[in-house]
Parts: structure tokens; sequence; C-alpha cells
């Protein structure tokens, strides 16, 4: 990988073009997006496709500290890196895109060492670096984008290693690098109104991690939990699968959006969600906001594996999640009232190397994923402050979780909590125009029942954890 890395890297230099890809993890938007700033006009050769390519950059410094309970074992990371990407301007339609990151570990705890109380690994920092090699603090690197993209239109293709967002494979950029995706997506955008998206993938990297896995493979590669049984799940490299599909549908009508997708991982499970958000304007420049969620859940075939301790999604098996939110905002504030019920019909289960959950009550730093049987209510509160660049975030959630030994809808043994989330962040201008920095609090107090085992709490309740992001684009 790192042969590969070089010469592209080497392809670049020589043409006299050198850029970073763009991961703007604060802001969680998509990177596949920077393509929108190129020429319109098609080139008329490859010279001048080549020439007037694309060129951005990135660099990234990350600090992450976790805070655990008195006696449990503290930990800390920093992380510097960045990325290089080059995408050139279209040549009847097609361009070419490549990209590739680093990272350097500089100065971090002990990633090879568990807790002495509870035999627990870090959970957090290491996912900065590689988690499958966490003695790495060299030069970690990743091939990330190789992809030819047809333009027609408002719509494209894309071919091969890129960047995705939807709600279910997504870029969950909250570390040092996001997650990428192999395989052909379409984004189709004639029809007024309504864009039509979808693709076919047949490998993944997932944030954390250097290397590129079958759908199949990737999951299990971060930890895996319990089976329904309380037996802990074995399904790495277990898993029957190799590709998923995925397909979503959005439509605005007035002050109405709706949303329809559907992710079918082969052998594995079927993954359905409908949603729809209203926005009705009002006085002073301000609106009023409310939205509802559906999601339904399927095994397919045996859940991954004919043998139960090594399969995903129990053979059977489904889940249903209900979410609503309602809220008001203007230019400068914005509120909210969020809810999500999962119900006891069975875990919600989504592989977290292929992204975050997308429940209204997300907070950065935990989710929901591998439960059943969950309320959860979080209210929430963002300010701009007018000029100033300063964008702030004040979170508030409590999640009401099944009994930590009810292992058929508690696949972590994460007990019901308390989450406080603080949030700021910083645009500069003028002479450091493209930096931003971000600052983030995150809180998290037990609610429940740990039965006097400090496994049940080590990163995961009663914890403080502190991140200071640089991001710097040019």
């Amino acid at each position: 990988m790192k042969k590969i890395m070089l010469a592209v890297m080497l392809i670049l230099f020589t043409g006299g073009t050198m850029l970073f890809a763009q991961n703007q993890e604060i802001a969680e938007q998509s990177e596949i997006e920077k393509s929108e700033g190129l020429k319109n006009v098609d080139s008329t050769s490859l010279l001048s496709a080549l020439k007037k390519a694309q060129i951005d950059g990135h660099f990234r410094y990350f600090f992450m500290a976790t805070d655990n309970k008195k006696g449990l074992t503290d930990y800390y990371a920093n992380a510097v890196g960045g990325s290089i990407r080059y995408e050139t301007a279209p040549l009847h339609g097609f361009q070419l895109a490549l990209s590739g990151s680093y990272i350097y570990n500089m100065g971090s705890s002990d990633f090879t060492l568990a807790d002495s109380v509870t035999g627990q690994l870090n959970r957090y920092e290491s996912s900065l670096f590689d988690i499958q090699d966490p003695a790495n603090k060299k030069f970690i690197t990743r091939l990330e984008e190789v992809h030819l993209k047809y333009n027609y239109k408002k719509s494209s293709a894309t071919a091969g290693r890129q960047l995705i967002n939807t709600p279910f494979i997504n870029l969950q950029d909250g570390r040092m690098r996001s997650t990428g995706v192999e395989g052909l997506y379409i984004e189709f955008n004639e029809i007024k109104n309504t864009k039509i998206e979808g693709g076919w993938l047949y490998a993944i990297s997932p944030r954390g991690t250097t290397k590129w896995y079958n759908t199949g493979e990737s999951m299990g590669i971060y930890p895996a939990g319990l089976n329904t049984d309380g037996t802990k799940s074995a399904y790495l490299n277990s898993i029957e699968s190799k590709s998923a599909a995925i397909l979503g549908i959005s439509t605005n009508i007035n002050n109405l959006k709706l949303q329809a997708w559907d992710l079918f991982s082969e052998n594995v499970f079927n993954t359905a969600m409908l949603q729809a958000d209203l926005m009705f304007p009002i006085k002073n420049k301000s609106s009023v906001f409310a939205s509802a969620q559906l999601i339904r859940q399927d095994a397919v075939n045996d859940g991954g594996n004919p043998d139960a301790a090594r399969t995903y999604f129990e053979k059977g098996g489904k889940a249903v999640s209900l979410g609503t939110r309602a809220g008001w905002r203007n230019k400068i504030f914005e509120a909210s009232l969020n809810y999500n019920r999962i119900t006891a019909h069975g875990r919600y289960l989504m592989p977290r190397e292929w992204g975050r959950e997308p429940f209204f009550t997300f907070l950065p730093r935990e989710r929901n994923e591998g439960f059943g049987d969950v309320h959860a209510f979080m209210a929430k509160v963002n300010y701009n402050i007018p000029r100033s660049g300063m964008n702030t975030s004040l979170s508030a959630g409590y999640y009401q979780m099944p009994d930590v030994k009810n292992y058929k809808l508690n696949k972590y043994g994460l007990p019901s909590y308390t989450q406080i989330n603080a949030d700021a962040r910083y645009s500069f201008t003028g002479t450091f125009k493209g930096l931003e920095a971000q600052f983030l609090i995150a809180g998290k107090i037990n609610n429940g029942k740990t039965y006097d085992n400090t496994r049940f709490e080590i990163n995961k309740v009663n914890i403080l954890q502190y991140n200071f992001v640089l991001n710097y684009h040019f």
C-alpha cells in the first residue's frame, strides 16, 4: 500500500500539481462536493484536462483525551496529518481523481496496554491512527480515492474508490480520516426537485484503518460486542457477504422534503428508511421545523453465517426505529427537541465500520447502534455569534437503555446514561483564512445498573472527554 501511495505522490509532483484532499470533520461535509468548483467547460485534450486540475489542501491536528472514573485508566492522543487529492478537469464528461492521506502519532498513550482493573483496551483515541496496529507510531498512509467519474448534465456516475454520504454508509469523520468505499455510485438529478442516488459497493475502508475489505470482511474490525445469548461475538472474518447495494430517493414539495432509502447487504440484512421534513417560514426571517423517521430492518438468509455464534444479524431477526424532531431557527439561533425509539423487537444493527447512525438523537462520542428497547431524548441549542466567525452548540440527552445483562437487546453492555456536549468552533479570516478550530467537551453520566462491574463503565459512562481540532484548508 505504501509503495502505491508513494507512486501516486510521485506522479502528482512530476506533473506539477500537489493538493490536499478536503476532509472537514467538524462540519461533517462531504468531500465529494469539491468537484463543483471545476470549470464547467470540457477540456478539448488530455493535456488541457490535466493542467486544469482541481487543487485543494487540508492539514489537521487532533488532540483527544478521555478522563475515566477514578481508578480506571485515562487516555490521550496527539495526531497530525493531512491528505492529498488530484482531480482532472472534465474531458468529454470524464474526470479522474486520486487522493491519499498520512497521519503521524505525535505523542499518545500506549494503546497496546489494557486497563489493569477491567482488561479493556482503549476505545476512542486509538481510532485516530490504525486500530489494527495500535503500536504503530510511524507514518500511517492510506490510498483513499482512485476513481473515474462521468458527468452528464446535472448527473454523474463514479466508479472506483470514493467518499459518499448516505444515512447508513457515510464519512463518520469524527477522527483523522473518513470512511471510504469502492464500487459504482450514481447520482441522477434530471427530475426537478428530485434526487435519485445509489450504487453497488464491494469494498470499504473504515475510518481508523489503512486497508480495504469486502463488505463481509469489514464487519467486526471494530469491537463486536456480544451475541444475543451473552457469548462473545465471533463474526470477524466469518460473514459471507461480498457486496452491498444502496438506493435513495429524495424530493421537495413546497415546504416538505421526503426521503426513502434502502440498504441491502448481501446475505446479511436489509434496512429501509422513510423520513419526512417540514419547514414553515414565519415572521422575522425565522422558521419552525418538524421531522419524522421510520427505519425497519430484517435479516437476510442466515444473517451472514449459518453458525449462530458467528453470524452478524440473528436469523429471522428484525428491528424497528421511530424518530421525531421539532424546532425553531433563524440566521443565528436554532433550538430543537428530539426523540428516538428503538422498539423491543430486536437490536438495531448497522456495522459501525460503515458509518454513524441517522437518528435525530445522535450525539458525537456515543451511538445507540446494537441496542433494542431504547428511549432516547435530546435537546440541542445552536448559537452563531454574528460577524465573529464563532459557532457554538450545547446538547443534552437522556438515553434509557436495556439492562446491561439483557444480552438479547444490549450488544455492547452500555447502561442507561445522560450525555452533555458543549461545542465551540471558530473560522479564521484575513491572514489565516482557511483555518478552523473546534473545542468539544463530551460528558457521560451513568443512570443504569452496572452490578459493581467497572467493565460496564470504562470508556462508556462516568467519563469526560476533551477534543481540540485544528483544520487548515487551502
